[in-house]
């Protein structure tokens, strides 16, 4: 894995060029957070952790397509100009929702179910443990032991490996979802940060985006840390488990995603070969490819 270093040095979106032809001026905020690669944030009222994965390099001097693939938080509190910017300004219309049947069913239905058009793709990449009290905080338990024992140097890593051994349907449907949408996808989870972070990293490297911008890519987010956690602690369903945690372990850390593409390679022979060993076709692989990169 390249060294890579991430000095923030945010600046506003030009109004005119690439981000008028896109459709994103006015509304885009870019931070550049590794050498080449630019977070293009997407600034709403109802969510803090948006941004378009566009632009970002891939290994043969191409870049990927804006407004194809989204990234965010929680989509519970977008407003009526929220959901006009996602929809009507950036071409919304397949929303990726990575959060377990328990999460959907205690905060209901969100604004863009209501919307025409839109598909909302379920794919929960944790395992479903019921409702009941004790029987959560035994699997979570042994949750967290496995974690541990799927990589010892870093539990968050062995983690997101869980989401692999766990619920390898829903890693492989969420992306199918994203290769098959119509116009552009929104993947989500509460935070926008493991989950999401996870499948990102994953159809980015299919697009043959580099380790090292998909680690900045994930990073990224530690820029909005604590607005996330502060619009968490404000959910009945997410503020205890905000609450029990020190905000460092709230923060990403790159190494983790280093760790979890170097995990990739090691075990499964890449994304792509774990990809289809797991039921993406090579047709879907080849659709979610041309779907995110520009000139394929």
């Amino acid at each position: 894995m390249a060294a890579f270093s991430m000095p923030h040095v945010a600046r506003a979106a030009s109004h005119s060029g690439a981000d008028a032809d896109n459709g994103m001026a006015g509304f885009v905020a870019l931070g550049r957070v590794c050498d080449g690669v630019v977070m293009a944030w997407i600034e709403l009222d109802g969510a803090v952790n948006v941004r378009d994965l566009g632009d970002m390099p891939t290994e043969d001097g191409q870049k990927t397509v804006r407004a194809r693939l989204l990234r965010a938080d929680n989509l519970q509190d977008l407003s009526a100009a929220d959901v006009r910017k996602l929809v009507h300004d950036i071409g919304v219309t397949t929303v990726v929702d990575l959060r377990s049947t328990n999460e959907l069913a205690a905060e209901g239905s969100a604004p863009l179910d209501a919307v025409a058009g839109v598909r909302h793709a379920h794919h929960p990449v944790l395992p479903e443990v019921g409702s009941n009290t004790d029987i959560i905080a035994d699997a979570l338990l042994a949750r967290d032991r496995m974690d541990k024992f799927r990589y010892p140097r870093d539990p968050v890593c062995g983690h997101y490996l869980g989401y692999l051994e766990d619920r390898p349907d829903q890693v492989v449907g969420a992306l199918r979802s994203v290769a098959h949408a119509g116009g552009a996808a929104v993947v989500h989870c509460a935070a926008g940060k493991d989950r999401t972070g996870v499948v990102v990293a994953l159809a980015l490297t299919v697009a043959g985006v580099p380790a090292q911008a998909v680690v900045a890519d994930y990073a990224a987010t530690g820029e909005r840390t604590e607005a996330i956690m502060a619009r968490l602690r404000r959910s009945r369903l997410y503020s205890r488990d905000v609450n029990s945690k020190p905000a460092d372990l709230q923060r990403p850390r790159a190494e983790t995603m280093a760790a979890f593409l170097d995990q990739m390679d090691a075990r499964y022979g890449g994304v792509a070969s774990w990809l289809t060993d797991h039921g993406l076709s090579a047709a879907d692989l080849d659709a979610l490819r041309v779907k995110l990169r520009a000139g394929a």
